[in-house]
């Protein structure tokens, strides 16, 4: 199975309440091959809430203790944040996942960017908390901003073929 972030396939997961529909990504959507999700949602934090954004790191510092998540209120989710990491791992390693379709920019799953963690609207490079972990797992990420159809049909090939990376 594949993992993707269920706001890329048109769930009202985002913080805001809405979503990131990606149309041809979502036209591709097989119950039998993806596992959607939201790692935010996983750890009951409510739709909508307030944006949250890693501050002073990266998702690879927050799972260090290194760095904290903060809302826009300055509430610290860190906690919040590694729960749902964490879930969603388990979840990945018992439905034998190949690899992660993740929304880029997210504080969970950022693959090559996320928010600096001031509000601002400007991203560094990094990863989010939940693409963090699944790195460290080694489980193939791509976000919706990266990922082409060619190589998306291959990864369907090999997953209907049953190979596993």
């Amino acid at each position: 199975m594949i993992i993707i972030s269920a706001c890329l396939l048109g769930r009202n997961v985002k913080y805001s309440g809405g979503n990131n529909l990606v149309p041809w990504l979502a036209a591709y959507y097989d119950a039998r091959i993806f596992l959607p999700l939201c790692p935010e949602c996983i750890a009951r934090l409510p739709i909508p809430r307030p944006p949250a954004e890693i501050k002073k790191g990266t998702g690879q510092d927050v799972l260090a203790g290194k760095a904290r998540v903060y809302n826009k209120n300055q509430e610290d989710v860190t906690r919040a944040f590694l729960y749902g990491a964490a879930t969603a791992l388990n979840l990945a390693r018992s439905h034998k996942i190949s690899a992660a379709i993740l929304k880029d920019g997210s504080p969970s799953c950022g693959v090559s960017r996320i928010y600096d963690g001031e509000f601002h609207g400007r991203c560094q490079p990094g990863q989010g908390v939940t693409a963090a972990l699944f790195w460290q797992y080694g489980i193939p990420l791509y976000s919706e901003e990266t990922l082409t159809e060619a190589v998306l049909q291959e990864l369907l090939a090999r997953e209907r073929a049953g190979k596993i990376f």
